[in-house]
């Protein structure tokens, strides 16, 4: 992929999650004035909504730093082993900083 073809994808992926976070910033907690009997369930729907934007936030700053990558001109290399992050994982992940074996290490360490 070349910069530009990278760079329309990342900024298209960061006003799609800056639109999602802003919807899941809503109040999660309204609806209290329903039946106490639907509480639980109210509580049970803001946890989700917190973890969504949780991971919608993550994302963006992925993307956000895959943006800061591309500028500086070290996007595609692994920022753990400097190789070249393979063009099918970047093609699936465009923010992807790790190739899969580094990524994969990491992901076993948490």
């Amino acid at each position: 992929m070349d910069a530009t073809t990278v760079r329309m994808r990342l900024e298209s992926m960061l006003a799609e999650l800056d639109r999602s976070i802003g919807v899941l910033r809503g109040d999660p907690l309204t609806g209290w004035e329903r039946s106490p009997a639907d509480a639980g369930s109210v509580l049970t729907d803001a946890d989700r909504t917190l973890a969504m934007l949780e991971a919608a936030t993550e994302q963006r700053r992925a993307v956000a730093e895959a943006l800061r990558r591309l500028d500086e001109g070290s996007y595609g290399r692994c920022a753990d082993c400097g190789q070249a992050v393979p063009e099918g994982r970047l093609e699936a992940r465009p923010e992807a900083a790790r190739c899969v074996r580094c990524q994969a290490r990491r992901e076993r360490r948490r």
